[in-house]
């Protein structure tokens, strides 16, 4: 896979090892913080070090992960994030029938972050640092063909604008940033 290329993540295997909870929670982490060990994560998820230990097993099996091998003495990993660039999910028509529910629930997973960790803690935020947050909320009009360009450039500018934790000067803070894309004529939409 070229770096400037999608990664999709059509393998079942890979949606599963995403689709856990704990697992984006460890991946959240080391995205955040940096570099962790099995006991430390094992410490902030409240789980046992066998757990932590099982579950990044399963991300560096799927190359979300890798260890640290440097850093890492005797029976004590170190663990950092994996340079994977640019993820997408597959069409459900990409995986077969039966793998179909775990990107249901990957999706249902995903959701449920987006709504603990933006929409629910963005009035504080916004209460502590005006500044650090923005929020733009709209209706426009496209066609499917600018859909898909509109999305594209949005990536795009996540890649200029976005560093990795090793490239950001010290003023760089994390942020937490989507898209969200969604037609607003479904019949279920309120009129707002």
């Amino acid at each position: 896979m070229k770096d400037d290329e999608p990664w999709v993540l059509d393998d079942p295997g890979k949606l599963k090892a995403l689709a856990h909870p704990m697992r984006r929670a460890m991946l959240r982490h080391l995205g955040l913080h940096g570099p962790a060990t099995s006991t430390t994560l094992g410490s902030l998820l409240d789980a046992k070090t066998g757990t932590t230990s099982y579950h990044l097993r399963q991300l560096e099996k799927y190359g979300f992960i890798e260890e640290i091998p440097e850093r890492s003495t005797g029976r004590e990993r170190w663990w950092r994030r994996a340079e994977t660039g640019d993820i997408r999910l597959p069409l459900p028509a990409q995986l077969a029938p039966g793998d179909r529910p775990v990107l249901a629930e990957f999706h249902r997973i995903g959701l449920e972050e987006d709504k603990q960790i933006l929409l629910e803690q963005l009035p504080a935020a916004y209460q502590a640092d005006p500044a650090w947050v923005k929020v733009s909320r709209a209706l426009g009009r496209m066609r499917l063909d600018e859909l898909e360009d509109f999305f594209e450039e949005y990536i795009l500018l996540l890649k200029k604008y976005g560093r990795r934790a090793a490239d950001a000067p010290p003023e760089a803070r994390p942020l937490h940033i989507r898209l969200l894309a969604v037609p607003a004529d479904l019949p279920a939409t309120p009129d707002v």
